[in-house]
């Protein structure tokens, strides 16, 4: 059965729908030696390259696996670096095919949690804003927080492109009173380049420290080392997918699928 490229190799775990485009847009995917067209249909038996390298494709699509990765600050969220930096690709596990996309990503000074996929359709719903995933982070920030500020940054401000705002803003545990520097827990549902640190530079606040916490129903918790990852666990893997409303289209295709067979 042929379908549209962009699906089955976001199925295959090369990237997702969006990223593909642009991947075809910019010449980088060939079919059977020719250069890839959006929309055209391809199968299993097609030869497929993405910058050169083919791509396994196959009638069944490879299991969701999804990845908790603990962000060391000082770690690019890109597969390779001119400057020769540490990326978070460099010691992941291995796949039998395609290979882990990040969902969004986190800038060279933030840490916390990253989460990666081989599912390409899953994290194009986990990053797409009509799904609105909240994010949640915590945050040192050095300089004087009043009612006015707080109340701001709930309201919304303008950034450079477009308002912003904190769904949720919140003292977080601070190690000392009096220290010019306070945590803060906030929540976003966003994932706009650096928005929570423009948000807080936008009230002439400093961000000294910022830790993703928790990624819609995952939360980051204890057990994984900095530069480390772990498998989400089966609870944690039908909470995401049902918060994307892949868990309900899966069981239905299943039954669909099963239907011919019950009937003989």
């Amino acid at each position: 059965m042929s379908e549209r490229i962009q699906k089955v190799l976001a199925e295959a775990g090369v990237a997702s729908r969006r990223a593909v485009e642009a991947l075809i847009a910019e010449g980088r995917i060939s079919v059977n030696g020719e250069p890839a067209t959006l929309g055209q249909k391809i199968g299993p038996a097609d030869r497929v390259k993405v910058d050169g390298r083919a791509v396994r494709l196959s009638h069944k699509p490879a299991k969701t696996r999804v990845l908790l990765y603990k962000k060391r600050v000082g770690e690019l969220v890109t597969r390779d670096d001119p400057e020769g930096r540490k990326t978070i690709f460099r010691k992941l596990p291995e796949l039998d095919s395609g290979r882990w996309i990040a969902v969004g990503r986190l800038d060279l000074n933030t840490s916390g949690l990253l989460l990666l996929t081989n599912d390409g359709e899953l994290a194009r719903r986990l990053t797409h804003p009509s799904f609105e995933i909240e994010r949640e982070y915590a945050v040192r920030v050095l300089g004087e927080m009043d009612d006015e500020t707080l109340q701001r940054l709930r309201r919304g401000v303008e950034l450079e492109d477009g308002p912003a705002h904190f769904d949720t803003i919140v003292p977080g545990e601070n190690e000392d009173g009096e220290s010019a520097n306070q945590w803060w827990r906030v929540t976003l549902r966003e994932g706009r380049n650096r928005e929570v640190r423009r948000l807080f530079e936008s009230q002439g606040l400093q961000v000294s420290r910022l830790i993703r916490v928790r990624y819609g129903p995952i939360e980051l918790g204890r057990g994984v080392k900095s530069g480390g990852c772990r498998e989400l666990t089966a609870d944690e893997m039908n909470r995401l997918l049902t918060r994307v409303g892949l868990e309900t289209e899966r069981k239905k295709a299943t039954r669909q699928v099963a239907r011919p067979k019950d009937r003989r």
